[in-house]
């Protein structure tokens, strides 16, 4: 067994570790990123090309800073990268009238000042004819949403924090960790033993075995995207359609114009996610989930609604109130985690990044983390 020091230990370098890896490397730590898969790995929520990222956010306006600051980092990084890993096309939020997301995406919008226009069905369909809404049907228009490029921006953060020395260490999962009386911790995994001065975890669906806390507040469940063949492809290229999300009886389900492969992209029915433990390796996309998908784009998306190209499975780790958890390990100061994004969080990987090294490093971050803190469980 060998054992290398370091300053920081990142587990998980998917999404957020590998921002985290990024954020801490180019301050000039010494950083080991633990990865129990390969890099860009199909096992959790990070993979399927393209992630949304809304500015407009009916989770609730605290979230708002936290995205924009993300925004701009997914900017800068594919820049620094070369590569485009941001592409706006505007997002759209559809609901039917007084159900609520419209409502409380355009109250974030007022509260930050952002750009928006509310649209009622009519207008919808206007301006965007791969739509066939029901009556009643409205949107809140965003023009800075859109997407990421999700692997792409796994594989440049990663790329970027090794330019700074980091060092990546893929198919070894972490077993165990232990703090030390010198207020560090000891990793272990079975190729060999690490200390560090700080821990980062953010191991999506395994979160629990290194953050035992969690496992009374954390579920792991399976969500489907597919990505179907189109009739009229020139309704949902990047330029003439944007990201959305859809609440219709069927469920809320979210989409994506074309991208870089023949289907047009669709997930969900977001709260209609099944139980699943990760460590089951099957990632076959639920029947039901799928017919679901399918019956959303006959009814609303029909020039979508083609024979199915590509249909994957993704893990989500969930929290009881769908809000995420960022916090240090109970009585280990030096140990910190991003965890339960119920499937919302990719969109801010790139900030959250910056706010575990922020923690790590001074123990403090420039954003009100108070509704994400794990006390907020307590009975």
């Amino acid at each position: 067994m060998t054992h290398h020091s370091y300053d920081v230990i990142v587990a998980g370098v998917g999404a957020m570790g590998s921002a985290a890896c990024w954020h801490l490397a180019k301050r000039g730590l010494k950083v080991l990123g633990l990865e129990r898969f390969n890099l860009g790995h199909a096992m959790g929520s990070s993979h399927g090309m393209t992630r949304i990222i809304r500015l407009a956010y009916f989770e609730g306006s605290h979230y708002v800073p936290i995205v924009r600051r993300a925004h701009e980092l997914w900017e800068q990084t594919g820049t620094e990268a070369g590569m485009k890993l941001l592409h706006v096309t505007g997002s759209l939020d559809l609901a039917p009238e007084g159900a609520g997301p419209v409502e409380s995406s355009l109250q974030s919008c007022l509260d930050h000042g952002l750009s928006h226009e509310r649209l009622d069905g009519p207008d919808i369909t206007r301006r965007f004819p791969g739509f066939n809404l029901p009556a009643g049907h409205v949107g809140l228009w965003q023009p800075d949403g859109g997407f990421v490029a999700s692997e792409k921006a796994i594989y440049a953060h990663v790329g970027l924090a090794q330019s700074r020395g980091a060092e990546i260490r893929t198919n070894e999962p972490l077993l165990d960790w232990t703090p030390t009386a010198q207020g560090g911790v000891v990793v272990r995994t079975e190729r060999g033993t690490y200390s560090a001065g700080r821990l980062v975890i953010t191991s999506g669906g395994w979160i629990a075995d290194a953050v035992p806390a969690l496992a009374k507040r954390v579920s792991t469940v399976r969500q489907a995207i597919g990505w179907f063949t189109t009739r009229r492809p020139e309704l949902f290229r990047p330029d003439v359609f944007p990201v959305f999300i859809l609440s219709v009886e069927e469920g809320t389900f979210y989409g994506f114009p074309l991208y870089e492969h023949p289907g047009f992209k669709l997930g969900g029915p977001h709260f209609g996610r099944e139980p699943m433990d990760p460590r089951d390796d099957d990632r076959t996309p639920s029947p039901r989930q799928v017919a679901l998908i399918r019956e959303c784009l006959a009814r609303y998306l029909p020039d979508a609604a083609g024979e199915p190209l590509t249909l994957k499975g993704c893990v989500y780790s969930v929290s009881p109130d769908e809000d995420f958890i960022i916090d240090s390990v109970p009585g280990v100061p030096q140990a910190v985690f991003a965890s339960a994004c119920s499937g919302h969080g990719f969109k801010f990987a790139s900030a959250i990044g910056e706010i575990l090294a922020d923690l790590s490093t001074s123990g403090q971050s420039a954003f009100d983390l108070k509704p994400f803190a794990l006390d907020r469980f307590a009975a």
